[in-house]
């Protein structure tokens, strides 16, 4: 019935509207696909529910929207993502060897607007980003329990002008992850709880990896996770570059590592930490950040001893270490910031 209507609102003179209304609804794997004839409404008021299980997906994605142009989805209903039997099956740690389906992907969808809808329980990705620009999140929620594996909130690849603005995500893994090519992102007013802050990579892992650039963190409020705001590259494999980043006005709430450079990123021991990262970052910005720290680490920046990171700012830092590990430290290896203000903890 869906594809019906999106089918025929597509090929309509105009703009086209399609309405899901209040209610419960399950829905198989689909793909609404462009180009259409003019611009495009999705109008979700009720409830989408993905299949249970993951092997009832025939690819890695539950709704797909692709080669879309202004197109708005909106409507206060829900993608509910049904992850949690999937999530068990997870726990096979790196090996796992058929990519979990994402809840939403966006692939080559320009100038358009995603706002009062949100994704639950996705079972792998909530949302996925690819070759996308000027396309706005708004309102948007992501909930998920802290223990659902990979289920990245937001996740932008090779996308430019992207926006996440007051907006609410709870999940287990990155509430927003920036990866390779994407430039000219703004996140702003965002909370973001359970799982791993927001991150910025992991980079360097594939080879001719398009740089980031341009990415823009403010007013935002970090809250019981594992990590802050974060750069992550992988040692030993690929370059690339990191360039024009600023975190402002940030607030950490019980958080273990509040700000991190890591350019010895190696999960599951997929790598050779004795060989130095070669992605390049510089012009990093961290100013006015200020909380808690579950850690007495509460600045850690690692960066490669073969290309150091250049022009890394920490301006006007406060976190608090409460815990009896103390006392609270910075550790800067292979970079000197350009310290304004305070920096508490000292140490760099």
């Amino acid at each position: 019935a869906l594809l019906s209507a999106w089918k025929g609102a597509c090929g309509a003179a105009g703009s086209g509207k399609v309405v899901i209304p209040k209610g419960k609804y399950s829905l198989g794997v689909v793909d609404l696909l462009g180009p259409c004839k003019g611009a495009m409404h999705l109008q979700v008021e009720g409830t989408l529910v993905a299949p249970a299980k993951a092997s009832q997906h025939r690819k890695n994605s539950w709704v797909t929207l692709r080669y879309l142009d202004r197109l708005t989805v909106s409507g206060g209903g829900a993608f509910d993502g049904q992850g949690e039997i999937a999530w068990q099956r997870e726990s096979c740690g790196g090996g796992c060897k058929k990519a979990l389906p994402v809840n939403l992907r966006f692939d080559f969808v320009t100038n358009s607007i995603v706002e009062d809808v949100t994704s639950i329980d996705s079972k792998q990705f909530h949302v996925n980003l690819l070759g996308s620009k000027n396309l706005t999140f708004q309102r948007f929620s992501v909930k998920a329990p802290g223990h659902s594996p990979n289920t990245d909130g937001i996740h932008i690849g090779r996308s430019e002008e992207i926006n996440i603005i007051d907006s609410n995500i709870m999940t287990g893994d990155d509430c927003i992850s920036i990866g390779r090519g994407s430039r000219q992102v703004r996140i702003t007013n965002v909370r973001c709880g359970h799982g791993h802050g927001i991150s910025i990579g992991s980079l360097g892992k594939y080879e001719k990896e398009e740089p980031v650039s341009g990415i823009y963190v403010k007013n935002c409020t970090i809250y019981d996770t594992d990590n802050g705001v974060r750069i992550k590259t992988w040692p030993a494999l690929h370059g690339g570059s990191v360039s024009n980043i600023q975190f402002e006005d940030i607030v950490m709430q019980n958080v273990s590592n509040p700000i991190i450079i890591d350019q010895m990123y190696c999960p599951h021991n997929e790598c050779n930490r004795k060989m130095p990262s070669k992605v390049k970052i510089s012009d990093v910005i961290f100013k006015n950040i200020r909380g808690s720290s579950r850690t007495p680490t509460a600045v850690q920046l690692t960066c490669s001893s073969s290309v150091p990171c250049k022009n890394v700012e920490l301006s006007n830092v406060n976190l608090q270490y409460t815990g009896s590990k103390g006392p609270a430290k910075s550790i800067c290896t292979n970079v000197k910031p350009k310290i304004i203000g305070k920096l508490i903890p000292r140490g760099c």
